[in-house]
C-alpha cells in the first residue's frame, strides 16, 4: 500500500522541495542576523560587551527567526520548485499520464504540513531562548525588568491583592508587602501586612517576616496580631508571575501567555494585543499550509520567468504578509475585531486567494 501511496515521482518532488526549503531557512536567519548586527554594533561596542556574547545572543535567537521565517521559507520553496516543473514541462507530462495538478504538488503540500509542525515547535522554544538572549545582552532595560519590580498591585486567580513595594526575581524576595482577602457572608475578611518575604522552591509558598493579620468580620471591628514568621499558603504565585506585567510575549510559551493574559484581565489592564500575540503563536505555523496552496498555482503563471520571477513573487507575497500581521495587530488591539479572530486575518486572505488560483489552475 505504502508504494501505491508514495511514488518515485512523489520523492523526486519532495526532494526538489526539500533542497530549497533547506538553503532557505539556513540563509534567511544569516541575512536576519547580519542587518541587525549592522544595526546594533555601535551600541555594542559602546557598551564593551564580549564578542562571545553578542555571537552566542545570536545563536539563542535562531529558534525565533526561523519561528518568523519558516512560512517564506516554504513559500520559496514551493514557487521555486514548482517553477522548475514548468519550466522544464514536467507538470505537462504528469498531466499527459493521467496526473492531475492536485495530485502533483501533494506532497509539497505533506512537506508544508510537516514544516508547520516545526514551526509551532520552534515557537514553544523560542520564548526561553529569547530570554537568555536579552541576559546575554544585559540591556539596562532587560536587567531591571528581569530581577525587579517596584510600587505595584497584583491580582491573584484567588481573589486576592497583593501590593508590593519592591520585589527581587532574583533573590526570590519582596519588601513590605500587604495582602488583601475581601470577606464574604462565610467568611471575615484579612489584611496581612509584612515587611519581607521569602519564597520557597521546594513548598512552593511564601514565608511572611515580620508582619500583622488583620481580621474584619465586618466594617466596625479590627481583630489585629502581630507575628515573627508566617507560612502563607495560599500566596502560590512564584516571583516570576508576580513580575508578569514586566514580560514580553516572546519570552512566554503559549499556556504561559495564557496565564499571563489571566493575569491582567484579573488586575483589570488591557490584554487585547497580547490576544493577539498568542493566537499568533498558532496562525503564523498554519500559514506554512496556506501559503504552499497560494504559491503551487501562483508559480505556473509563469513558464519563462527563471529566478528573478520566483524571487519577486516570493519576496512580495512575505512583505505583504508581514505587513498584514502588522495591521492585524492594531485593529485586534484596538478592539476593532475580536483579537482572536484578527489573529487569523492574513491567513483568511491570503486562503481565500489560494482557493480561487486553485479553482482556476489547470489540472
Amino acid at each position: 500500500m505504502s508504494r501505491r501511496l508514495i511514488t518515485p515521482l512523489d520523492r523526486y518532488i519532495a526532494k526538489e522541495f526539500t533542497r530549497i526549503f533547506g538553503v532557505t531557512i539556513l540563509g534567511f536567519p544569516v541575512l536576519v542576523f547580519v542587518i541587525d548586527l549592522v544595526d546594533n554594533l555601535k551600541k555594542y561596542t559602546d557598551r564593551n560587551l564580549p564578542v562571545q556574547a553578542v555571537a552566542l545572543s545570536y545563536f539563542y535567537w535562531i529558534p525565533d527567526t526561523l519561528f518568523m521565517v519558516l512560512p517564506a521559507a516554504v513559500l520559496f520553496a514551493t514557487v521555486f520548485s514548482i517553477g522548475t516543473f514548468t519550466r522544464y514541462s514536467e507538470i505537462t507530462a504528469a498531466k499527459a499520464s493521467g496526473i492531475s495538478f492536485y495530485r502533483f504538488i501533494a506532497p509539497i503540500l505533506v512537506m508544508a504540513v510537516l514544516a508547520m509542525g516545526l514551526d509551532l515547535a520552534f515557537g514553544e522554544i523560542a520564548p526561553p531562548a529569547n530570554e537568555k538572549r536579552l541576559e546575554l545582552l544585559a540591556t539596562t532595560s532587560s536587567i531591571n525588568r528581569t530581577n525587579d519590580r517596584y510600587n505595584f498591585a497584583f491580582a491573584s486567580d484567588r481573589g486576592r491583592i497583593y501590593r508590593i513595594y519592591t520585589l527581587n526575581v532574583r533573590d526570590k524576595t519582596v519588601d513590605n508587602i500587604e495582602i488583601e482577602s475581601r470577606g464574604s457572608d462565610q467568611k471575615p475578611g484579612m489584611v496581612v501586612a509584612a515587611r519581607r518575604a521569602q519564597w520557597n522552591d521546594a513548598r512552593r509558598d511564601w514565608r511572611l517576616d515580620s508582619g500583622v493579620v488583620h481580621i474584619l468580620p465586618d466594617r466596625t471591628r479590627d481583630i489585629a496580631f502581630s507575628f515573627d514568621s508566617l507560612i502563607d499558603r495560599d500566596f502560590h504565585e512564584t516571583p516570576a508571575e508576580l513580575r508578569t506585567t514586566e514580560r514580553d510575549p516572546s519570552e512566554m510559551r503559549f499556556a504561559e501567555l495564557t496565564r499571563f493574559i489571566s493575569v491582567l484581565e484579573r488586575s483589570g489592564a488591557d490584554v487585547n494585543t497580547l490576544r493577539v500575540e498568542r493566537m499568533l503563536k498558532l496562525a503564523i505555523p498554519v500559514t506554512c499550509l496556506i501559503i504552499a496552496l497560494f504559491g503551487a498555482p501562483l508559480a505556473t503563471s509563469s513558464q519563462r520567468g527563471g529566478a528573478a520571477y520566483g524571487i519577486a513573487v516570493s519576496l512580495a507575497t512575505t512583505v505583504l504578509f508581514l505587513l498584514l500581521i502588522q495591521l492585524t495587530k492594531a485593529i485586534g488591539g484596538k478592539g476593532i475585531v475580536q483579537p482572536e479572530l484578527a489573529a487569523w486575518i492574513p491567513n483568511a486572505i491570503v486562503g481565500l486567494f489560494a482557493i480561487v488560483m486553485m479553482f482556476r489552475v489547470r489540472t
